[in-house]
């Protein structure tokens, strides 16, 4: 497959090299030269220095011949502009976009992106729209209701969650192999589809055990999500106290969805630039609203951070968040999540007073590259620093997988089913279990087996 990316910030590397490192054909297109050096020394992709948003740039990029092209520089405009240049002159078969900016995004103006142009005035070409500050804030207010998990999604219209659960001394299944939890909990939707262990992901064999200091990577049906998180050992209240350190775009959208859930919430938010703060406030009457520095003791006691459940590090700055969840954490909040956007300061999570941390990079990674897979791939979580993807897919009718038992199918090493809808049904895959067409599998997959993984639902050959 032969993509194009604009962009060589933290998104758009990230893109590139989760696609290259499949074997894609991936050019990258930025007229930043330090950041297309930092490309060509560590990518095994096509640089092409120059704005995203000319034509001829975009014909040196290989745009005519590109199955997609992916606009994710940091002005939402030049995006913009990028896929109507790019679909008005060479019309690739997809176009996605990073639009941050929610005043484009209102229904409003929603005829603003009307691909259909029978009536003369279609608008711009851009056939996927990626908004990374309404992904994060989903991101965290999911997080919010699963308190003992450091990672979640939902796949199957919800039917479906993926939980990662931090294994500790006192989990009631340590050394449990993990073919005898059905035994021990026959009627438990769920299964462990991966562990990492000291640093490395990894698909556990079934004889295997789970010990403390694990990570483990749980696919759940929805109502047993709960008593997933008990049997594991994690019995955490769910956050009534909140205090968020930031009112940019994300802590706004979590504000906003908190207070729209009435009166369960208690709810501080702390804005530095005083407009801001003031508009925020005039927006959410329900929420508390300081203007101030979220590194300041005093402000942070002033919002409530001593008998806070939880204070929410959601600033643009990466340090900042740390800092002002470490303080929060000092001052007597009972816990802290914050956005780390670094892969380097990821390791911090689970120190310091930081319960968690979630990485908005990774969610808008995992946002593109749902829309990039090939076949029947409905949705995409990407794990950890994209060492991993969850997928929902359908297996397709022409689908080595359609009509085998699962003990069967032979699934390369490095990939297990965790659940099965079939219609309304959801089944937990067992070894006799049956995969028809039309089945919507939710798997886990590590990166390097990926495209063998996508065959497998599709049923592509090499030659297709």
């Amino acid at each position: 497959m032969k993509v194009v990316v604009c962009g060589a910030g933290q998104v758009g590397f990230g893109i590139a090299r989760h696609l290259a490192g499949e074997g894609n054909d991936v050019t990258v297109v930025d007229r930043d030269p330090s950041l297309m050096q930092r490309i060509s020394d560590t990518l095994d992709v096509r640089p092409v220095l120059g704005h995203g948003g000319h034509p001829d740039v975009l014909e040196t990029a290989g745009a005519a011949e590109a199955d997609i092209l992916i606009a994710v520089t940091a002005s939402d405009e030049v995006n913009m502009v990028t896929c109507q240049v790019a679909k008005t002159l060479f019309n690739p078969r997809k176009t996605v976009a990073r639009v941050r900016d929610r005043q484009y995004l209102t229904p409003r103006w929603q005829q603003l992106f009307n691909n259909d142009n029978t009536d003369g005035h279609g608008g711009i070409g851009i056939d996927v729209i990626i908004s990374p500050e309404t992904e994060v804030g989903n991101a965290v207010i999911r997080r919010l209701a699963l308190p003992g998990a450091f990672d979640n999604a939902s796949f199957c219209a919800g039917d479906v969650q993926l939980i990662g659960i931090s294994i500790e001394e006192d989990c009631p299944v340590v050394d449990t192999p993990l073919n005898q939890l059905t035994g021990l909990f026959p009627d438990l939707g769920a299964i462990v589809v991966s562990i990492r262990r000291n640093g490395k992901l990894y698909v556990p064999r079934f004889d295997d055990t789970m010990e403390p200091g694990d990570e483990a990577y749980v696919v759940t049906s929805h109502k047993d999500t709960e008593r997933t998180l008990k049997i594991f050992g994690h019995e955490e209240r769910a956050a009534q106290r909140i205090v968020i350190m930031g009112g940019g775009n994300i802590g706004f959208q979590v504000a906003r969805q908190l207070s729209l859930q009435g009166s369960r919430f208690a709810v501080s938010v702390i804005e530095n630039r005083e407009e801001r703060a003031r508009q925020i406030a005039e927006k959410l009457p329900r929420t508390v609203v300081l203007h101030g520095d979220c590194l300041t003791p005093e402000i942070l006691v002033e919002a409530g951070v001593r008998s806070a459940d939880l204070a929410l590090g959601l600033t643009n700055d990466d340090q900042i968040n740390i800092l002002s969840t470490m303080l929060a954490g000092q001052e007597g909040s009972a816990s802290g999540l914050c956005l780390i956007n670094e892969n380097s300061l990821q390791t911090l999570a689970g120190q310091f007073g930081m319960d968690a941390a979630i990485n908005p990079r990774a969610i808008t990674v995992s946002s593109v590259l749902s829309h990039v897979r090939r076949g029947r791939v409905k949705r995409v979580h990407a794990v950890g620093d994209a060492a991993a993807e969850v997928l929902e897919a359908e297996i397709l009718d022409n689908s080595p997988l359609s009509g085998l038992k699962l003990r069967d199918a032979e699934l390369p090493d490095g990939m297990r089913l965790g659940a099965i809808m079939r219609g309304r049904k959801l089944i937990m895959p067992r070894g006799g279990t049956d995969l028809r067409s039309g089945d919507i599998a939710v798997a886990f997959v590590m990166a390097d087996i990926l495209e063998d993984a996508e065959k497998l639902f599709s049923g592509e050959t090499e030659s297709a």
